[in-house]
């Protein structure tokens, strides 16, 4: 048996080695390293894959976050939502621009943000919602977008974990998650359902002017070479990422078909045990697995983890501390004990390996120890 990794990188691009190798030598031959025709290649494909007018590639996925917001024409004391139960880059770009981050708890079966908490929070000062898509299946986005239309705000999609998955509305529309708000933003970063082998990221929006904007601000402000309307920041996708990327994306929906195999075989070794709650698929969402993530009941997580660890298989816990309970966010608005469903989620999940690679014999290993341990 191959040895189990959480993320197996170097198996998957075994099998494009000679795209890949010759996506790369092509930028080497042009030296065309940054702007060149390889990015706006990838760009076009991925506006087509998604169905959306306009891809901004970006250096990395919390520039994307960044970029977004800075386009948006917020003001210092504004107010955006976002999940408590999240990586940190969802609200460290909001503090950066010196907005105020309002923070909600989340849904205990999906784990994206509670519509409910959501509407609550609310006040005349919000201006924006960040949704967090995690784990690869979207939030509540029809709630979420009429709550935004019914209080005039911005929809800024963190969609880094979930490109590919889709959304149906209750009219039958089926749209690419990251593609239905005013904004969606992905990263690229290696270990993703759609990663470069560096760091990259891109924006997504079907709103014209908002796109010249985000172009602008991605490029230090500049609409027009050396005429600075705006400040802006130095955020670019390099040609040797896009040339990878390009690759990929005509692999995606089969890497994503993978994980979700994967994913249900996860499922049914796990269905029947009590202390365990295999992850919850919302019915007007595609998952496409970038994690796979358990709930634990009543099992000693950090024992779990390192019985596994002694037998060769890797887990993560994504996330250990929710946002309002960092250090660097310390508000006293909030306090230990205000969201009891993320902070539930921090000390009971558990993340099992997941990638394109994973094989039978790997995953009938870990569901074998993971069970061997919870039952004992």
């Amino acid at each position: 048996m191959n040895k189990i990794q959480m993320v197996d990188l170097h198996s998957q691009y075994a099998k494009i080695k000679t795209d890949i190798d010759n996506g790369i030598q092509e930028i080497l031959d042009s030296a065309i390293f940054i702007k060149g025709p390889k990015v706006s290649q990838f760009q076009k494909n991925l506006e087509q894959y998604l169905g959306v007018k306009h891809v901004i590639p970006v250096g990395n996925g919390t520039d994307a976050l960044l970029v977004a917001l800075m386009s948006l024409g917020l003001k210092p004391g504004d107010e955006v939502i976002t999940p408590t139960f999240t990586f940190i880059a969802t609200a460290e770009v909001v503090a950066l621009l010196g907005l105020t981050p309002v923070v909600v708890d989340v849904d205990p079966n999906t784990f994206c943000m509670s519509v409910d908490a959501v509407r609550k929070a609310i006040t005349a000062k919000t201006k924006a919602i960040v949704p967090v898509h995690l784990f690869g299946q979207n939030a509540d986005m029809e709630a979420i977008i009429g709550l935004a239309k019914e209080h005039n705000l911005y929809v800024v999609e963190d969609a880094c974990q979930s490109i590919g998955s889709a959304y149906t509305f209750s009219d039958g529309r089926c749209v690419k998650s990251g593609c239905m708000g005013n904004v969606g933003c992905t990263s690229f970063f290696p270990s993703k359902n759609l990663g470069c082998y560096g760091d990259g990221g891109a924006i997504f929006t079907n709103d014209d002017n908002l796109a010249a904007t985000m172009r602008a601000v991605a490029n230090h402000g500049m609409e027009i070479r050396y005429h600075h309307d705006r400040v802006g920041v130095n955020s670019r996708l390099d040609s040797i990422q896009a040339a990878v990327l390009d690759v990929k994306l005509k692999k995606l929906d089969e890497y994503n078909k993978a994980r979700q195999q994967a994913a249900a075989y996860y499922n049914q070794a796990f269905a029947s045990c009590e202390k365990i709650t295999i992850p919850v698929q919302a019915s007007n969402t595609t998952h496409v697995f970038h994690q796979y993530t358990l709930k634990l009941h009543g099992v000693d997580r950090a024992a779990l983890q390192k019985y596994l660890s002694d037998k060769g298989i890797p887990s993560m816990i994504y996330y250990p501390i929710p946002l309002h309970m960092q250090k660097a966010y310390t508000d006293p608005r909030y306090k230990a004990g205000d969201f009891p469903v993320a902070e539930m989620l921090c000390q009971s999940v558990l993340s099992l390996p997941m990638h394109t690679e994973l094989d039978e014999e790997q995953l009938a290993f870990i569901t074998k120890h993971v069970l061997a341990f919870i039952n004992q």
